[in-house]
C-alpha cells in the first residue's frame, strides 16, 4: 500500500514527462469543442524556506488533437508557429492561498512570443515513495487564456458572426516530480 504524504522536502525536484500531461480545449464552430495534448519538454520544481518556484518548458511541435491536418495547421504560423516559436514557457512568481491541498498559482506564460501573466488553480496530491525509491510528487492545475492575447489572433469566421476557432482556451496540467529524476517505467 502506498501511502500519500503532504510534506514536499526542500531541494530540487525533476518534472517526470512520461507522467505528466498537458492538455487543452477549443470550442470548434460555436457547437462543439477540440481536446488535444501538448507535451512536457521538461519541468523543475524548487522548493525551499521562502517557499517554491516551478518552471516549465512545454513542446509546441507535439501538437496532438487525434487529426494530422488539423495538428500541422495548429503547429503552422496561423496558430503557434513553431518554427519562429519552438518552446512554450511558464515560470511561476507567486503562491497563493496554500492549504495544504488547493492554491492559486501565479506565473509568467510565454506562448508564441508573447509573456503575460496567468493564474492557475491548483491542487497539491502529497508525495510518496515509489516503487524505485524516489520520492514523488503531483500537481495539477487549470486555467483559461485569451489566444489573441498572445498574439494568436487570426480569425476564421463562417455565417453571420460565428467563428471556426474561439478564441478562449482551456488548460489543464497534470505534473509528477521525483527527487531522483523522470523514472522511466
Amino acid at each position: 500500500m502506498i501511502t500519500v504524504d503532504t510534506t514536499l522536502a526542500a531541494g530540487t525536484w525533476v518534472g517526470d514527462p512520461v507522467h505528466s500531461d498537458v492538455s487543452f480545449k477549443v470550442r470548434h464552430m460555436g457547437v462543439g469543442k477540440v481536446r488535444g495534448t501538448i507535451a512536457l519538454a521538461s519541468a523543475a520544481l524548487t522548493v525551499g524556506d521562502d517557499g517554491g518556484r516551478v518552471t516549465a518548458l512545454i513542446d509546441p511541435a507535439s501538437v496532438h488533437t487525434g487529426n494530422e491536418q488539423r495538428d500541422q495547421h495548429i503547429r503552422s504560423a496561423d496558430f503557434l508557429n513553431v518554427e519562429n516559436h519552438p518552446q512554450i514557457e511558464f515560470t511561476s512568481t507567486e503562491v497563493r492561498g496554500f492549504d495544504g491541498e488547493t492554491f492559486i498559482l501565479v506565473g509568467e506564460l510565454t506562448l508564441h512570443g508573447v509573456t503575460r501573466t496567468v493564474e492557475l488553480e491548483a491542487e497539491f496530491l502529497g508525495v510518496v515513495d515509489d516503487p524505485s525509491g524516489a520520492e514523488r510528487t503531483g500537481f495539477s492545475a487549470t486555467t483559461t487564456i485569451s489566444r489573441a492575447a498572445f498574439g494568436v489572433d487570426i480569425q476564421l469566421g463562417f455565417g453571420a458572426g460565428n467563428v471556426v476557432v474561439a478564441d478562449t482556451i482551456e488548460i489543464a496540467i497534470a505534473v509528477e516530480f521525483t527527487s531522483t529524476g523522470p523514472d522511466p517505467r
